[in-house]
């Protein structure tokens, strides 16, 4: 007797993340970037200056690794690092000219795979999507 899958949503929750996961990677080893440093580019990108703890937050990778994938970053010359004025053990992260000009090249393809990968469904079943993702995210988290 077969029995019934009862972690389905779950299952198809990471096949969906690992294909998503897994075509981003590829998009971006197109631009020698892995899908972390991609993911640093994008926070200065859309926030601009940023701390190390503050990029490592928003993409949820501890400050060791960050160093690591920061140094790599600047030394393509893609962002640099400024000490802040008012605080010497602070350190800003900034985009470089061409770190900008990459970005302005990746993030319209970028932002069209995104936008198509969603395409499929309409605005209300978006809406419910979301809703019922942050639920699960919430009761994660709680």
């Amino acid at each position: 007797m077969e029995k019934k899958c009862k972690n389905l949503p779950f299952l198809l929750l990471m096949q969906t993340s690992k294909a998503i996961h897994d075509r981003i990677k590829d998009e971006m080893a197109k631009y020698k970037l892995s899908i972390t440093e991609f993911s640093v580019l994008e926070v200065l990108y859309q926030k601009e200056k940023q701390t190390i703890q503050q990029i490592g937050n928003s993409i949820l990778v501890s400050s060791g690794s960050m160093t690591y994938v920061i140094d790599k970053l600047e030394q393509r010359d893609l962002l640099c690092r400024m000490p802040c004025p008012d605080d010497r053990r602070v350190i800003h992260v900034i985009l470089t000219d061409e770190g900008n000009e990459l970005m302005n090249e990746i993030m319209p393809k970028y932002n069209d795979f995104i936008s198509n990968m969603f395409d499929s469904l309409d605005l209300d079943e978006s809406d419910t999507f979301t809703k019922l993702l942050k639920k699960i995210r919430n009761k994660v988290y709680s």
